[in-house]
């Protein structure tokens, strides 16, 4: 569920926050952690599992690909920490090693299989690697750095994976904190029900992000291999406080402009701040594909991100997905006593609209892509 909704302490954190968008999920293994409150995501990245098979068995030819080298390479960009991650990356292998069979059947050596897990310096590689199944059969590298730039050599990959991480915008519209622009977002933290200036700074900085990722992506992969992308999407033309994601970043916004009013926080924190967060619409997608040029789209289509919701939300539960995926955010900008004031009373405020919630839930959202290297 967190996976659908799927940076001030001092002016120069302020400053600092605008420009770059490094995320931070929470590591370890305490309460609030993400490896602990990221089973939603899990599902929702299930729900493709079979898509991505039935992609992989009809357009990755794993007999060319690894026929110059008895190395197959597979990466996860943006991997965060936990099992999740892990376990996307063992039901890839087992794809590729079904479609190996079946295009060498007579073959008697499978390909070396490495898997490399990509995500931002910050994040706990330490906490990942515990979840390493002790038999694994394949070779593991961590490889830190923003997948927004080249972090692997030149032709070396055959498989990327990404997984509710393109949303990150790599950084803030300056626009978004300039009193004169007309994408000044004062007194909001999101693009959901603001003027259609800011949102159009975010979807051009998402835009410019994307051709970055395809680009550094294209570098990296041999010709012929390929991208699997799930993440947060919408409808083309859907407004966004039309969805859960939407709604839940207004009832934050509006719980720091009420902890302003009551002194917890400056209004000149909350102006700086916004959530570095874009749900790109599919026709924005394929628009950013066809004009960076190295890919071709394989499969694109939207999907229903949690087919397994029945009845009610369990509100308690849900913030905590949320606040487990995004506290890093806030508490680079925000005091951390702040922090507790605002989860707290968020879980108060959707538990008030816990209806309007369960109404929101629709197929469309999650955005799934094959991309293959030309």
């Amino acid at each position: 569920m967190a996976a659908l909704v799927s940076d001030s302490l001092a002016k120069e954190n302020n400053d600092k926050a605008s420009e770059n968008s490094t995320i931070q999920v929470i590591g370890g293994h305490g309460t609030n952690s993400y490896s602990n409150n990221s089973s939603y995501q899990r599902l929702s990245a299930n729900v493709v599992t079979k898509k991505i098979e039935d992609a992989i068995m009809k357009n990755l030819d794993v007999e060319t690909l690894s026929s110059t080298s008895n190395i197959f390479r597979v990466a996860d960009f943006g991997c965060g920490v936990g099992s999740n991650t892990i376990n996307s990356m063992q039901d890839l292998l087992l794809i590729v090693e079904k479609k190996h069979i079946s295009q060498c059947p007579t073959s008697s050596q499978m390909p070396e299989f490495q898997v490399i897990f990509n995500d931002q310096f910050t994040n706990d590689f330490n906490t990942l690697f515990t979840y390493l199944p002790q038999d694994k059969q394949y070779l593991v590298a961590s490889v830190p750095g923003s997948f927004h730039n080249q972090v692997l050599p030149k032709s070396s990959l055959h498989l990327a994976h990404c997984s509710y991480s393109l949303h990150w915008l790599s950084r803030l519209p300056k626009e978004l904190r300039d009193e004169r622009s007309p994408a000044w977002n004062k007194g909001k933290i999101h693009y959901t029900s603001a003027p259609p200036e800011v949102l159009m700074a975010y979807a051009t900085q998402f835009a410019e992000d994307l051709d970055n990722f395809l680009s550094a992506r294209g570098r990296e992969m041999v010709s012929g291999g390929m991208i699997v992308i799930v993440g947060s999407s919408i409808p083309d033309g859907m407004p966004y406080s039309q969805v859960v994601n939407g709604i839940v970043y207004d009832c934050m916004g509006s719980i720091l402009m009420d902890m302003v009013k009551t002194g917890s926080i400056s209004e000149a924190d909350v102006d700086a701040f916004n959530l570095p967060i874009y749900a790109c619409p599919p026709g924005e997608f394929i628009e950013g594909v066809e004009r960076n040029g190295l890919f071709s789209i394989e499969v694109i289509e939207l999907m229903n991100p949690a087919p397994w919701l029945k009845g009610p939300i369990d509100i308690p539960v849900f913030v905590k997905h949320v606040r487990a995926a995004m506290e890093g955010m806030f508490s680079n900008h925000f005091p951390s006593k702040a922090i507790d004031e605002l989860f707290d009373h968020l879980v108060l405020k959707l538990s008030d609209i816990s209806q309007q919630l369960e109404s929101c839930y629709r197929d469309g959202l999650q955005l799934f892509a094959i991309l293959k290297r030309k």
